[in-house]
C-alpha cells in the first residue's frame, strides 16, 4: 500500500485522529527509514473477559502490526492499583496484585485471537516497570505537567464535581501515569476507545514535556451492545464473548436490530465500504441473509471457516425448522416436584428465581416443546425431560 492507501486503511472505522497529517507524515518517515512505528494500546487488568466491544481497538491494532509495524500491549499492573476514574461516578476499588496477574493473562491469552503475537510484532510491557520506581521528586516533576484547571476539563471529574460526589487527589494521577507509559516506550501511535480521548491526548503533552514527538492518538467508537441501545457490557447482557460457543457467537449475532449491521460490519469485519452499502440494503440483501454473513465472518475468526459454516446450519435447524440442537447440555436434578421457576434455577437456565419466573411469563420457556405460562406450576424431573428458555437455552435433564 502507498501511504495514502494506509492512511485511509487505518483511518476506517475510527472517530477522530489527532491528527490525520501526522499520522501520513510517521508512516512516511517509516518507511523511508525502514522503522517500525511503535502502536500502543493500554488496558487496565480490572475484568478478564473480552467481548467484541473490545475488538474493536484490537482490530485497529492488528491491521498496524499487518503493515509491518509494532503492537506494544502495556498491561498497567500499577496504574490498576489507582483505579480508571473513566466514566466513573465514584472512585474504583483498588484491586489485589493476584488479582491483577490473573486478569492480565487472562486478557493476553483472549487479545492473542486478535493480535499477532510474534516477538517481531508485540511487545508486552508492564508499568510497574517504570512506575514501582519512580521517586516522589520524579511524581511531583510528573505533576507539574498538566495544571488542576486542565485536569478538571474531564467530563467524569466535572459531573462528579457537580454532583457533590469526591474526587480524590491520586485521581489525577491516573492519566498523567498513563501519559508516562507512552514516554517510556516511546510510543508513535495510541489507540483507545472515545472513553480514552482525555487520557491519551494527555500522553501526547507528557510527551511533549519530556522532550519526545506526541504519539498520534486514534480513537476508536463505542460498540453498541445486542439491544441496540447501550453499549456491549458483560454486566448488561448484551455482549458477544470471544471464547462463546461458535452456535452460540453466531445466534447472538442473529439477534441485533438490522440498524446495527453496518456498524457490525464496519468495526467487525474486513469488508469494503461499497460492500457493506450493499448488505444493508433491504432492497439489494435480505436483512437476514445479511446478518447470517455477518455471523459466519464473526465465527471464523475465533473458530474457522468449518466451525462457522456448522454454526450456520445449527442456527437453521433449531430456529428456522423448528428442530432441536444436536448438542443439550445433560444436567442432572433430584426426582422430586418443583415450581417452574426453580426448575430454570436448578438447571442452570436463569441466574435468579425471578430471572426464571420472568421467562415464563414473557412466554419463553418450553418444556418437552409445551409452553410453560404458570411459573409456580409444579413439574416432576424425568430423565431425558428437555427444557429450553427463549430460542438458546436448552438443557436436557438427568434424573
Amino acid at each position: 500500500m502507498d501511504i495514502a492507501e494506509q492512511v485511509a486503511l487505518l483511518k476506517r472505522g475510527t472517530v477522530e485522529v489527532f491528527t490525520e497529517e501526522d499520522l501520513a507524515r510517521r508512516l512516511t518517515t517509516a518507511a523511508q527509514s525502514g522503522k517500525q512505528l511503535r502502536a500502543k494500546l493500554g488496558m487496565d487488568p480490572t475484568a478478564p473477559d473480552i467481548h467484541l466491544g473490545h475488538t474493536v481497538v484490537l482490530r485497529k491494532l492488528r491491521q498496524f502490526q499487518d503493515l509491518g509495524h509494532k503492537a506494544v500491549l502495556i498491561i498497567g499492573d500499577y496504574t490498576a492499583l489507582i483505579g480508571d476514574p473513566t466514566g466513573q461516578n465514584s472512585t474504583r476499588p483498588m484491586l489485589s496484585p493476584e488479582q491483577i496477574k490473573e486478569n492480565a493473562q487472562t486478557y493476553f491469552d483472549q487479545a492473542g485471537k486478535i493480535l499477532d503475537t510474534s516477538p517481531e510484532r508485540l511487545e508486552v510491557r508492564y508499568n510497574s516497570e517504570w512506575l514501582e520506581k519512580m521517586s516522589l521528586m520524579e511524581l511531583i516533576q510528573l505533576a507539574a505537567k498538566k495544571t488542576v484547571a486542565q485536569m478538571l476539563q474531564r467530563d467524569s471529574f466535572k459531573l462528579r464535581l457537580q454532583q457533590d460526589i469526591d474526587v480524590y487527589t491520586h485521581e489525577f494521577l491516573y492519566p498523567l501515569m498513563q501519559g508516562y507509559d507512552s514516554v517510556a516506550i516511546q510510543s508513535d501511535v495510541e489507540l483507545g476507545g472515545t472513553d480514552q480521548t482525555f487520557n491519551n491526548l494527555v500522553g501526547r503533552d507528557v510527551q511533549r514535556a519530556y522532550g519526545q514527538p506526541p504519539q498520534i492518538v486514534i480513537t476508536m467508537p463505542i460498540l453498541v451492545g445486542l439491544d441496540g441501545k447501550e453499549k456491549m457490557s458483560k454486566s448488561k447482557g448484551n455482549y458477544i464473548g470471544v471464547t462463546d460457543k461458535p452456535s452460540d457467537m453466531f445466534g447472538k449475532t442473529m439477534s441485533i436490530p438490522d440498524e446495527l449491521m453496518e456498524n457490525y460490519f464496519t468495526l467487525l469485519t474486513d469488508v469494503p465500504a461499497e460492500t457493506i452499502q450493499d448488505l444493508t440494503d433491504p432492497a439489494k440483501t435480505h436483512p437476514r441473509e445479511a446478518k447470517a454473513m455477518l455471523g459466519k465472518m464473526i465465527v471464523e475468526q475465533f473458530y474457522g471457516k468449518e466451525a462457522a459454516e456448522a454454526a450456520s446450519a445449527e442456527f437453521d435447524k433449531v430456529f428456522a425448522q423448528s428442530q432441536l440442537p444436536d448438542e443439550i447440555p445433560e444436567v442432572s436434578v433430584v426426582a422430586q416436584p418443583l415450581p417452574a421457576a426453580k426448575l430454570l434455577l436448578a438447571c442452570g437456565l436463569a441466574a435468579s428465581g425471578g430471572e426464571g419466573k420472568r421467562a415464563i411469563q414473557q412466554g419463553g420457556v418450553k418444556i418437552n416443546d409445551r409452553k410453560i405460562t404458570d411459573p409456580n406450576q409444579e413439574i416432576t424431573p424425568q430423565t431425558g425431560m428437555i427444557i429450553q428458555v427463549g430460542k438458546r437455552k436448552f438443557a436436557k435433564l438427568k434424573v
